[in-house]
């Protein structure tokens, strides 16, 4: 096997550590720590900022604190660095996020924050700049990651899941049986992927283009999905919303066309069933990941039952087929999956 999948099969595991760590000791510590700050009245909204896949990542917890009427919102790093750093308040709770805690946007925009500012990081490194800058910072436990993120990506998830609890007082006891669900739901998927892997390659084959769907909370691994594609197997993919697939880029919906469509029971699951439909009449294909146990009798669709139902749970393992798919693609493509050769795993220069 090589370094990609032992990462992927270390995802269960980092999942595991990383909520023992928030449920036990210091990582509890900084849960209090974190209430402590938010009910001191000082903040009235919520600023998420990262690049990559800790950009991608607040997109979950972003849905979770509108639907508990807390105010927030995501800037990439870059660009709240470069031109909206003066649009920050005090009353702005600055939550960075970075895997290695020295992404050089995340870091420079440390820099540039005064005492004034409260910043919470999220991040898996415990002596990064970043855990030491802030004011508080939550650690994932993923452990160390060579390749494209994979368990770091799902523990910063999870992570931010722990960060959305806290705030909507849902910590601990009713949200425990989901996260649970939620690592069973993993180790499900990769322990049984001889039941769908090469069912779905044979299915969705070696694509030029792959179109990445989805709407709501699962938008986090609709972009960190399209990501993998162009960074571990090296071909173009890109994410879109569901509702704007059908303002122009529906025009794409021709024989050989392939899309995944991440559509969890929720809000618009009825809208990405039309949708994929919709593609078919056309002649593409599409992968449908689902936690919905309704038969689609359409040789068009294929379905990958996702065995989490919590909507704002649902992206963690919804992850988990595209990154064993990502895998088949680069190993036929004849090259290392997820090594990086013309970038590098941490990103300290712009």
């Amino acid at each position: 096997m090589n370094k990609f999948i032992n990462e992927i099969l270390e995802q269960p595991a980092a999942l595991e550590k990383t909520l023992s760590y928030f449920l036990n000791g210091r990582g509890s510590e900084k849960i209090q720590k974190l209430l402590e700050i938010w009910n001191s009245g000082k903040y009235n909204e919520i600023l998420f900022t990262g690049m990559g896949s800790s950009y991608f990542a607040p997109h979950t917890a972003l849905c979770v604190l509108s639907k508990a009427g807390i105010s927030s919102k995501i800037l990439n790093a870059g660009e709240l660095l470069h031109y909206h750093l003066p649009q920050l308040k005090e009353s702005t709770l600055v939550t960075c996020i970075s895997q290695s805690g020295e992404s050089y946007e995340v870091v420079k925009i440390l820099e540039s924050l005064n005492s004034r500012f409260t910043c919470v990081g999220i991040t898996n490194e415990e002596n990064s700049t970043l855990a030491n800058r802030a004011s508080v910072s939550l650690i994932s436990k993923a452990g160390k990651e060579d390749m494209t993120s994979t368990k770091t990506y799902v523990s910063t998830l999870l992570s931010l899941s722990v960060f959305t609890s806290v705030l909507t007082n849902t910590w601990k006891n009713s949200s425990m049986p989901n996260f649970n669900n939620c690592i069973e739901a993993v180790d499900s998927l990769i322990n049984g992927r001889n039941e769908w892997l090469s069912a779905a390659m044979e299915f969705i084959g070696t694509p030029h283009f792959v179109q990445i769907i989805g709407r709501g909370p699962v938008y986090s691994s609709v972009m960190q999905g399209a990501l993998m594609i162009m960074e571990a197997a090296r071909n173009p993919a890109a994410p879109i919303y569901g509702g704007e697939f059908r303002h122009g880029p529906m025009e794409m919906s021709k024989k050989g066309f392939r899309a995944v469509i991440m559509a969890p029971l929720g809000a618009t699951y009825e809208q990405a069933l039309k949708l994929a439909s919709d593609i078919t009449r056309f002649e593409g294909r599409v992968l449908l990941l689902t936690n919905s146990l309704e038969k689609i009798d359409n040789q068009d669709i294929m379905v990958i039952r996702i065995p989490c139902n919590d909507e704002a749970l649902f992206p963690v393992p919804a992850i988990i087929p595209l990154q064993f798919m990502v895998n088949q693609w680069a190993v036929q493509s004849g090259h290392e999956p997820g090594n990086f050769i013309m970038g590098a795993k941490v990103t300290v220069t712009e």
